[in-house]
């Protein structure tokens, strides 16, 4: 029966939590988080299992995504190219590394999955069972829209998202699936050269050749007078994408918070956590990257997310929604804007 109730749960969300559990003002110091509003207080999303990792040999099944990675996170051993990596993991295939034909690279969704908002040098959970972690720059399968000349990488030091020319050389992670994920497929469903020409995506490894991950539909957000469903999350967005203008992170929890006071019929609302803006890219698009048919207005570039970045806690994470890639903002900035969501 606790099987079934973890199944269940994890087929109704598309995101996963955090892992941040505390909470912090602008200046970093920690702080008690009843009533903070932050992603410490809520700590939203599918939660981690209790046993998250399991051995098997030379690779390990995250438990929660069904995603199987390489125990040595540094298998290539030097970094390689876009490309390279992609043949990398073409001849692991060939030559049924650790017995499996079926490895590849892992789109940006799975990539960032393994991150955790709690920790740094490396951003992955504390019981991490990994070895030879390079905290430094991974490369995903998923080309960047905005630039098709690159591609999105991770950053394993601190757990940043961002994009690079195909034509630089970082370090690849392998990754197989072992039965039915819980993570939406990113939207891209196209493949490119390094140089961003588009190319069809049989036998190029590539994301928009496999788009792994859990589906959504054309008719994946709902609109209603002023709120918008994401039926893939179940996450009731405002639809009216800018709740007060450019803001300080503490100023954005403040409005979020005054907005609440306001709405005597439908309280509940909330700063989003980082996964929470994140679910809503769309990876085939770009400025901004959303589903083409979303229903938002006045769409801005950079949001301010409740999580604070652990590796410097005077910053918060945000999405930076033109490009579809998460960084963060310090939080003393009036620069960035408020998405509010509710459960």
């Amino acid at each position: 029966a606790a099987t079934k109730r973890f199944t269940d749960q994890r087929n109704t969300m598309g995101y996963l939590q955090t892992g941040q559990v505390t909470c912090h003002d602008a200046t970093g110091r920690g702080i008690d988080c009843a009533g903070s509003g932050q992603d410490g207080e809520y700590r939203r999303g599918m939660p981690w299992p209790g046993l998250r990792f399991e051995l098997d040999g030379e690779t390990i099944m995250y438990r929660l995504t069904c995603l199987v990675w390489c125990l040595n996170a540094n298998l290539a051993e030097i970094p390689l190219t876009w490309q390279e990596a992609l043949d990398y993991v073409a001849q692991m295939n060939r030559n049924l590394v650790m017995g499996y034909s079926d490895w590849r690279v892992p789109n940006r969704r799975e990539l960032r999955s393994l991150i955790s908002h709690q920790t740094k040098r490396p951003a992955l959970p504390e019981d991490q069972p990994f070895t030879n972690i390079f905290n430094g720059w991974y490369w995903s399968s998923t080309t960047a829209s905005i630039s098709s000349s690159h591609a999105w990488y991770v950053n394993m030091d601190g757990g940043r998202m961002f994009y690079g020319g195909k034509d630089q050389s970082f370090m690849v992670w392998p990754v197989r699936e072992h039965g039915n994920g819980v993570l939406p497929v990113t939207g891209q469903t196209r493949c490119y050269t390094g140089t961003g020409d588009v190319i069809a995506c049989a036998g190029t490894g590539q994301d928009g050749e496999f788009s792994h991950g859990c589906s959504w539909s054309s008719s994946r957000f709902q609109a209603l007078r002023e709120e918008v469903i994401d039926r893939l999350t179940k996450l009731c967005w405002r639809r009216t994408a800018d709740l007060s203008g450019p803001v300080t992170w503490v100023q954005a929890l403040t409005a979020v918070a005054r907005l609440n006071q306001q709405s005597d019929n439908s309280p509940g609302w909330r700063l989003p956590n980082i996964n929470e803006l994140e679910s809503l890219v769309d990876c085939g698009m770009h400025s901004p990257a959303l589903a083409s048919e979303h229903p938002f207005a006045a769409v801005q570039d950079v949001y301010w997310s409740s999580t604070t970045s652990l590796y410097e806690p005077d910053w918060a994470w945000a999405l930076y929604l033109d490009k579809g890639a998460v960084g963060v903002g310090q939080k003393t900035q009036e620069t960035f804007y408020v998405l509010t969501v509710r459960g």
